[in-house]
C-alpha cells in the first residue's frame, strides 16, 4: 500500500483523495489476490465413504467413515449439535451458552444405521452418512443427504469447502438468513425453474439498493422451516462466505471451516427461545430508544440540528433522539468531533438532555492512516490493525482517506477500541451508531471490503484471514462499544444501532435496513426484511423512513411513517442530496397524520416496553409475521405485507400508491379494527379501508392492551368468545438497573358478566397515578370493584388501585358461549 501512500500526499482534495483511493486500492487488492485465484483448481466431489465404527458418548454419538467423522451431541433435549469434521474448528463469538444440564441420550444400533434419542427428539444416521431428525411424535421433520466435500487446493492453502443438502418438502416454505432484500418466504423465486442464490457475506450495498440485492449488511447462516409436519430452525456455526439456496434441496455451500451446525425443533416461539438461549438474548433496552428518531446525512453544523429540533417544538411533534452523521467529525475521522461545526456539543448534549432528547453519533471502523493522527499512531504501537502478508496494517480508502482497520478478533484492539468511547461519552452523547462495519471500502469495481486471502487476523491468537473473520467484524465491534458503554456509564443501559453484526448481534446492539431504495418497492421490501431479521434473532430493527436516497412523494413518507411507528426502531433518515425530510417538510395533512400516529407511539409505550422486556426473557421479537399467531394455517405463511406487533396488534402495510383499502387473510380467532371496534372473524380473508389517515390496524380478541396517557395507565380489554385470557405489563425506571415490576392482568367472562383481576410482583412503585379501564364490544350496567358496587360509568372506567373489577352487562360483538 506505499504506492497509495504516496499518492495521497501529493492530492489535496479530499474527494479526490477518495477517487483515486477508489481506484488504486482495487489495483492493489487484485494483485495481492490474483495468485489465490489463479492457482484455484476444483479436485472431485469427496463423500463420507464407508461407516468404520460408530460409538455412543455421554450425550450423543461418534461416527467415523472412511473420509470424515461425525459428531452429534445433544445440548438439550430439543437442541442438537451437529459437527463434520475435518476443517477449521470455530471460533465460538455467536455463542452464549456454553454450559448445558446434563442430559441423559438412548443410543441404538438398527439394521440400516444408527438412532440417537432424546424425550424429544431423535437423530436417525445412516450408514451414507445421511440424517433424519424426528419429533416426539415419530414426525420427520428434516431428511440430510451426506455432506460433500469439493475440495480446492492453492501453494498456501487447501481448503476444504463443504456442501450441505437436505430434502425441502412441495410445501414447505424457509425464513431467516439475517437482512434479505427477498421475499419473507425465502424459496420464493422469480423464475421457477432456477433457485435463488444468497451469499453469505456482510456487504455494503452502496448507498441504494432494491429487492434483489443479495447480499445486505447482515448476513446469519440461520434458517426456519415450516411445513405441514412442524418447523425446525437451522443454524451453522460457521462464519466463511457460503452460498445458501432452496428448491427441491436445501444447499449451503461453505469455502471452509468445519460443517458445525445446531438443529431445533418445535413451535415458533419455542424455535427463536432456544436458539437465543443459544446464542443469547436481548438485554432491555432503555425504554427512549422507542421514541421517534430524527437523523441526516446534512446536520453540517449545530445550527443545522437546532433548526430541526425546534422544528419538532414548533409543530408538537414528539421525538426521543436526534442523529449526528459524518458530518460531526473532524475530517471523517472516528471518535471526534468537527471544533468549527459543532464547537459547544457539550452544551448541545446538555440542552437537548433537557427536552428528553438523546444525542447519538455515528462511528465508524476506519481509522485515519496518517502519522499526524493520534488514533492511528496509538493503534499501530499497540499493533491492533489487520495486517497483510508483509506484516504492514491493511490500508484501504474511506471517508477520512486511506485507513486501517481495528482487528476486533484480538481481545487487545477490542479493549482498545472500548477506551475510545469514553471522550464522547463525557462530551454527553448518550448512544452510538456503528456504520461502514463489514467493514465497508470505497472501490470502483470488486468487493467492498478488505482482500479476504491477503488480510490477517488474530482470531484470539489462532490467526486466519479475513474470510472467517469479515462476518464477525461488526459482531464484535458492536461487543467493544457495548462493553464500553457498559463500562464508563455502568448506571445507564447501553444504546448502539450497528448496521453489520452476525449470529449474537442481538446481545450488543440494534440494527436497521440500511440504503433501501425511496420507492413503493422499497416500502414493501422493509417488511419481509425486518421480518426475516427477527425469525434469525435480531429484534430491534426498522428503516430509514421514506428510503435513504431519494425524495419521497407525500403519501410514500406518510405511508412509510405509518407502519414505521408499529416497529421496533422508528427512525427517519436520508442522504445529504435529497430534500428536508422532517414531518412538517411535506405540508398538511401529512403533519398532523405523523403527528397522531406518533402520539399513538408514545402512548403505546407500555406495551413496546412489555414486548422489550419479554424479548429479553424469551429473544421472541416484537414484529412478528402473522402465521406467528396461527401456523396450520399455509394460507399466512408468505404474507409478508402485514405484520404483527406483538400478539395483541395486527399491522396492515399500504404499499400501493394511491391504495385506500386492502385485502388480507386474518390468522385464526377474532379481530377488533382499532378505529371503529368492529369485529372480524378470523381465518378468512377480509376487506379493509384504508383513508390517507389510517391504515388497517386490528387488535386481537382477547387482548389487554396497554397503554398511557397524562401520567395514567390505559387498560383496552377487547373480550373474546374464549373465557380467559391474561396480559402483563413491565415497568421499571426506564433505564439502569434498579428495582422493577410486574404487573399482570387476567380476563374472565362468564355468561353476562365481565371480570378483570389484577396480580402485582416487584419493588419498583407503580409508576402511574391511576389506572383507567376502557372497555370494547362490552356494554356494562353494573360495576363492583373489589365486591363492592361503584358508580357506573360506561365504556371508561378511572380506578387507582383494585384487586378485582367484575362488570355485568352486555356482550355487543360476541354470543356468549359457556
Amino acid at each position: 500500500m506505499d504506492i497509495l501512500n504516496e499518492a495521497f500526499l501529493n492530492l489535496r482534495t479530499i474527494k479526490l483523495r477518495r477517487f483515486l483511493g477508489s481506484l488504486l486500492y482495487p489495483l492493489q487488492r487484485d494483485l495481492l489476490e490474483r495468485q489465490f485465484r489463479k492457482s484455484q483448481s476444483l479436485e472431485a466431489v469427496e463423500e463420507t465413504g464407508e461407516i468404520q465404527r460408530a460409538e455412543a458418548t455421554k450425550r450423543g454419538g461418534q461416527f467415523h467413515f472412511k473420509h470424515i467423522e461425525l459428531e452429534i451431541y445433544f445440548l438439550s433435549a430439543d437442541l442438537v449439535r451437529i459437527e463434520w469434521k475435518p476443517g477449521i474448528y470455530p471460533i465460538s463469538y455467536g455463542i452464549s451458552r456454553k454450559d448445558w444440564p446434563e442430559l441423559e441420550t438412548t443410543f441404538q444400533e438398527m439394521e440400516e444405521g444408527w438412532t440417537i434419542s432424546s424425550p424429544h427428539l431423535k437423530v436417525i444416521v445412516g450408514v451414507d452418512g445421511s440424517l433424519k431428525f424426528q419429533n416426539s411424535l415419530g414426525q420427520t421433520l428434516r431428511e440430510e443427504l451426506p455432506p460433500q466435500r469439493p475440495t480446492k487446493l492453492s501453494p498456501q492453502t487447501k481448503d476444504e469447502t463443504w456442501r450441505h443438502q437436505a430434502k425441502l418438502r412441495p410445501e414447505e416454505h424457509i425464513y431467516g438468513l439475517g437482512e434479505r432484500a427477498a421475499p419473507l418466504n425465502l424459496r420464493t423465486s422469480g423464475d421457477k425453474n432456477k433457485a435463488r442464490t444468497y451469499r453469505m457475506w456482510n456487504y455494503d450495498a452502496g448507498g441504494i439498493y432494491g429487492p434483489g440485492t443479495d447480499p445486505l449488511y447482515l448476513c446469519i447462516p440461520l434458517y426456519l422451516g415450516l411445513h405441514e409436519e412442524g418447523s425446525y430452525l437451522i443454524f451453522y456455526e460457521n462464519s466463511f462466505p457460503a452460498n445458501f439456496s432452496f428448491q427441491e434441496l436445501a444447499t449451503a455451500e461453505f469455502e471452509s471451516g468445519a460443517l458445525r451446525y445446531y438443529f431445533t425443533a418445535g413451535t415458533l416461539p419455542q424455535l427463536l427461545e432456544r436458539y437465543t438461549e443459544l446464542t443469547g438474548r436481548p438485554p432491555l433496552t432503555p425504554r427512549w430508544a422507542f421514541g421517534y428518531h430524527q437523523s441526516r446525512w446534512g446536520y453540517e453544523k449545530e445550527a443545522a440540528l437546532r433548526e430541526a429540533v425546534k422544528g419538532f417544538e414548533t409543530h408538537d411533534i414528539l421525538v426521543s433522539a436526534m442523529h449526528l452523521d459524518i458530518d460531526v467529525l473532524d475530517n471523517f475521522r472516528a471518535f471526534t468531533i468537527d471544533p468549527d461545526r459543532f464547537p459547544h456539543i457539550s452544551k448541545l448534549a446538555e440542552e437537548l438532555a433537557a427536552k428528553g432528547i438523546r444525542l447519538i453519533t455515528i462511528i465508524n471502523p476506519g481509522v485515519q492512516a496518517s502519522r499526524k493522527n493520534k488514533l492511528f499512531e496509538e493503534g499501530r504501537a499497540q499493533d491492533v490493525f489487520c495486517k497483510l502478508p508483509s506484516g504492514k496494517p491493511a490500508i484501504a480508502p474511506v471517508w477520512a482517506g486511506l485507513c486501517a482497520f481495528p482487528d476486533f478478533t484480538n481481545p487487545q484492539a477490542r479493549h482498545w477500541w472500548s477506551r475510545q468511547y469514553e471522550y464522547l461519552l463525557d462530551l454527553g452523547i448518550t448512544g452510538f451508531w456503528h456504520d461502514m462495519n463489514e467493514p465497508g471500502v470505497f472501490v470502483l469495481w470488486g468487493d467492498p471490503s478488505l482482500p479476504p486471502h491477503s488480510t490477517w487476523h488474530s482470531l484470539e491468537g489462532r490467526g486466519g484471514d479475513h474470510r472467517e473473520a469479515h462476518n464477525f467484524y461488526g459482531l464484535l465491534q458492536a461487543e467493544a462499544g457495548y462493553e464500553a458503554l457498559a463500562e464508563y456509564q455502568p448506571e445507564r443501559r447501553p444504546f448502539i444501532v450497528s448496521r453489520s453484526g452476525w449470529a449474537g448481534l442481538q446481545r450488543y446492539a440494534w440494527t436497521w435496513t440500511g440504503d433501501i431504495e425511496t420507492s413503493w418497492e422499497g416500502l414493501r421490501q422493509t417488511i419481509p426484511t425486518v421480518l426475516n431479521l427477527g425469525l434469525s434473532g435480531i429484534p430491534y430493527s426498522g428503516s430509514d423512513i421514506g428510503g435513504f436516497k431519494g425524495n419521497p412523494s407525500a403519501e410514500l413518507y406518510l405511508r412509510w411513517f405509518q407502519i414505521s411507528c408499529f416497529m421496533a426502531f422508528c427512525r427517519t433518515h436520508s442522504a445529504n442530496n435529497t430534500k428536508p425530510r422532517t414531518p412538517w417538510s411535506f405540508g398538511e395533512p401529512t403533519l398532523s397524520i405523523v403527528r397522531k400516529f406518533l402520539q399513538l407511539r408514545y402512548r403505546l409505550m407500555p406495551y413496546f416496553y412489555t414486548l422489550a422486556w419479554e424479548a429479553s426473557q424469551t429473544g421472541h421479537p416484537l414484529v412478528r409475521p402473522l402465521f406467528w399467531a396461527d401456523t396450520d394455517n399455509p394460507q399466512l405463511w408468505s404474507i409478508d405485507d402485514a405484520f404483527l406487533l406483538g400478539d395483541a396488534l395486527l399491522v396492515c402495510a399500504i404499499a400501493e400508491k394511491g391504495a385506500t383499502s386492502r385485502a388480507i387473510a386474518l390468522p385464526k380467532g377474532h379481530w377488533y379494527n382499532f378505529w371503529d371496534d368492529a369485529l372480524l372473524e378470523g381465518g378468512k380473508q377480509v376487506n379493509l379501508k384504508a383513508s390517507l389517515e389510517q391504515i388497517p390496524l386490528l387488535v386481537k380478541a382477547g387482548s389487554i392492551l396497554p397503554m398511557e396517557e397524562d401520567n395514567q395507565l390505559i387498560l383496552h380489554l377487547y373480550p373474546s368468545a374464549l373465557l380467559n385470557s391474561e396480559s402483563q405489563v413491565y415497568s421499571d425506571a426506564g433505564d439502569g438497573y434498579g428495582e422493577s415490576r410486574l404487573d399482570r392482568f387476567y380476563l374472565t367472562q362468564n355468561q353476562d358478566t365481565l371480570e378483570l383481576t389484577w396480580k402485582q410482583q416487584g419493588d419498583y412503585a407503580f409508576p402511574y397515578a391511576g389506572v383507567k379501564l376502557h372497555l370494547h364490544g362490552f356494554e356494562p350496567q353494573q360495576v363492583w370493584v373489589d365486591g363492592s358496587e361503584v358508580f357506573n360509568q360506561g365504556q371508561c372506567l378511572d380506578i387507582e388501585q383494585f384487586e378485582q373489577v367484575r362488570w355485568q352487562g352486555m356482550f355487543t360483538n360476541f354470543e356468549h358461549r359457556s
